[in-house]
């Protein structure tokens, strides 16, 4: 009996000051990107941001009204043929970064209504609180 209790003080001092295990809070893990619409959006982002500055110069150039006829159409043929539709900035939904839900995200923090009330019911944002009254 003594040599299963020494055993099982090893093994808990083991995990109490092993760094590999990690400890888990009651909130469920979630991966780092969700379904197949949060991954669609993050590309649409990376090439967004990849493009953004010719975009910007280019669509400026083409609403130019003082510019002459020719050069916009020129301009806007462009835009077509070497920047992809799905840079522009319409095409990004704000989701929630938890559960990648794609409506009532509060934009300050990034999650969705339901992630946010959740968080602040349990104290987990920092500098929000429920109101009580």
């Amino acid at each position: 009996m003594a040599v299963v209790r020494n055993g099982l003080f090893i093994f808990s001092n083991f995990l109490s000051n092993s760094a590999n295990v990690a400890t888990y809070d009651i909130q469920q893990i979630r991966n780092k990107y969700i379904g197949r619409w949060m991954i669609r959006d993050l590309k649409r982002r990376k090439l967004a941001e990849k493009y953004a500055e010719e975009r910007l110069r280019l669509v400026a150039m083409k609403r130019n009204d003082i510019l002459p006829l020719e050069i916009r159409e020129e301009v806007g043929k462009q835009i077509d043929e070497t920047i992809p539709r799905q840079t522009a900035l319409r095409q990004l939904t704000p989701r929630c970064i938890l559960t990648s839900r794609p409506r009532g995200v509060v934009p300050k923090w990034r999650v969705s209504r339901i992630m946010f009330r959740d968080l602040a019911d349990h104290n987990r944002m920092s500098g929000v609180q429920r109101a009580i009254w």
